[in-house]
């Protein structure tokens, strides 16, 4: 049905897409460093919060809660490289 997106941590759904789709029962589960990924799985919905970049996600739909477990695998990874990469810049010093 539909995949919103939240810039920031303050920023999430409205009273009106919580009320819709976020209702009943949730299952919760972290992932990440410091468990810092958290995908709520509800009936008909998912919300992910990714706490390390400050950005929220809430996929509607049945079919859409697919793409939040993807969404998750896919953040996993991201954040796994980020860590390991190097910085792309160097100064003289450190040049050596």
């Amino acid at each position: 049905m539909g995949v919103f997106r939240y810039e920031n941590k303050y920023a999430a759904p409205t009273k009106e897409q919580r009320e819709r789709y976020m209702k009943g029962e949730s299952e919760e589960h972290l992932f990440g460093p410091d468990n810092q990924i958290m995908l709520i799985l509800y009936n008909e919905a998912a919300y992910l919060k990714d706490d390390i970049d400050n950005v929220r996600i809430l996929f509607t739909g049945i079919r859409d809660k697919q793409k939040a477990v993807d969404e998750v695998r896919r953040l996993i990874e991201y954040h796994e490289t980020k860590e390991n990469r190097e910085s792309g810049f160097t100064t003289g010093n450190d040049a050596r």
